[in-house]
């Protein structure tokens, strides 16, 4: 209990007090589910984060695709070369890219949360740049020669507790019809063996590592191959 409210005193959380022991108990299984999976031998570690006081089913509701977008009908325009490529790319040292690039293949049609603000439109872009169904490897070319690439995943109830390492899982599906939430590779590189995605989340800061995560390369892990592309801005 005592842990609970300093979380709730960091995250600036309220509630009555009928709700208050609902989010208590859901607090303390993720805390066990966080706890268990820790103490197993996987790439990535979980932590307490700003969605703790939330089921997995409140959180689907509110932060991901109300329904799943099947983006296999995008048609590709991408021709991939054949390389090679560098072995790590980082899009966050060149300091240079749209802060949060969602093209409208992957934009949300359901919920309204995708809406475009001119007003505060700092680059325009000129197409976008469908990449082949599960082709991975172009993914690899287009973040190391063009552009961080958007691309969308599903994601599933351990990925909400997500707080460092290279994020894997056996029970999300590789399928366009599954994925639920878009985000935004800025790089790749390799670690102990294993090749990652360098990604940015949209959760915030106090989410992951600073917003960040790392997933899994070279295995289209939980769909994120399905449906992926990137802006080509006006010059």
């Amino acid at each position: 209990m005592v842990r609970f409210k300093s979380w709730m005193l960091q995250h600036q959380k309220a509630y009555s007090t009928a709700e208050y022991q609902h989010r208590l108990q859901t607090f303390a299984n993720n805390r066990r589910k966080i706890e268990a999976h820790n103490a197993k031998n996987r790439t990535f570690k979980m932590g307490i984060n700003p969605f703790s006081d939330m089921t997995f089913a409140e959180f689907k509701h509110k932060y991901l695709w109300s329904e799943p977008q099947n983006c296999s009908a995008t048609k590709s325009n991408y021709l991939r070369g054949r390389g090679p490529y560098p072995v790590s790319v980082d899009w966050r040292k060149k300091g240079h890219f749209v802060s949060n690039p969602v093209p409208p293949t992957l934009c949300p049609q359901q919920d309204g949360k995708c809406k475009f603000q001119p007003e505060k439109a700092i680059a325009f872009v000129k197409d976008v740049a469908n990449i082949t169904l599960n082709d991975e490897e172009a993914m690899v070319e287009a973040v190391a020669l063009y552009n961080p690439v958007s691309f969308a995943f599903e994601v599933t109830g351990d990925f909400m507790q997500y707080r460092k390492g290279i994020y894997s899982s056996t029970s999300c599906h590789k399928t366009p019809d599954k994925v639920n939430h878009a985000v935004l590779a800025v790089g790749y590189g390799e670690e102990n063996g294993t090749p990652y995605w360098i990604v940015k989340n949209s959760w915030g800061p106090q989410w992951g590592m600073n917003g960040y995560f790392l997933i899994e390369r070279g295995k289209n892990m939980c769909g994120l191959a399905a449906c992926a592309s990137y802006p080509i801005p006006q010059v």
